[in-house]
């Protein structure tokens, strides 16, 4: 049976929230968000606030979902938010750890690392629906407001090794232009008032090291 946000969010109101007896109706919440490629983050932080509470009902898959949901939604302070509220003895679990390095590899811009650390991670991906293409979705956020123009196979290249097909498509949907057919154009920074106000801090030393290298 589907749950509703609004069922769920009438479980968190007061002293309700602390009601270990929600864990049961929260679980499948994070686990519908998982595969209908929704996202509740007040929801997942009551799931770990309540395992704080009663780390006897800790389940590993919820947790590593939430985590995984929560870098989906970069580059909002969520994956942090989800850190920060975990049980020390649930840190060291290696799923965990594993989740944990992919986040620091995202949250520094060591993209291409991230892609093939996560080639080897995919039963971490395979939970939640979608996962692949929300990162992308951050990584285009990110070169949107470092760079105006960028080689075109080093964005492939950072967005987990596109074939030309799918560079293509995301060019398309992100509103980008080939220019001088090896280059893209992303965003002219003069006009974009993102690039100006910007609430997410990036490692851009890190893309700087990549273009360096390629």
């Amino acid at each position: 049976m589907e749950v509703t946000k609004e069922n769920v969010h009438k479980l968190l109101v007061g002293i309700n929230r602390y009601n270990p007896e929600n864990l049961t109706v929260l679980h499948s919440y994070v686990e519908q968000q998982a595969s209908e490629r929704t996202y509740d983050v007040e929801a997942n932080l009551a799931v770990l606030k309540l395992y704080q509470f009663n780390p006897s009902l800790f389940q590993l898959n919820i947790v590593s979902i939430i985590l995984m949901k929560a870098l989906t939604n970069l580059p909002s302070n969520d994956f942090s938010l989800c850190r920060c509220l975990m049980v020390e003895s649930h840190e060291e679990d290696e799923q965990i750890s594993r989740i944990y390095y992919l986040g620091e590899l995202l949250e520094t811009c060591n993209f291409v690392t991230f892609w093939e650390e996560l080639a080897q991670n995919k039963d971490l991906s395979s939970k939640v629906n979608g996962f692949e293409e929300s990162i992308r979705d951050f990584i285009c956020y990110v070169l949107n407001i470092t760079y105006q123009t960028i080689d075109a196979p080093l964005v492939a290249k950072l967005l987990g090794g596109l074939n030309e097909n799918e560079l293509t498509k995301i060019i398309d949907a992100k509103g980008w232009q080939r220019v001088d057919n090896n280059k893209i154009f992303l965003t002219n920074h003069d006009l974009s008032s993102d690039s100006k106000n910007m609430s997410f801090k990036f490692e851009i030393e890190n893309l700087a090291s990549i273009m360096n290298s390629s």
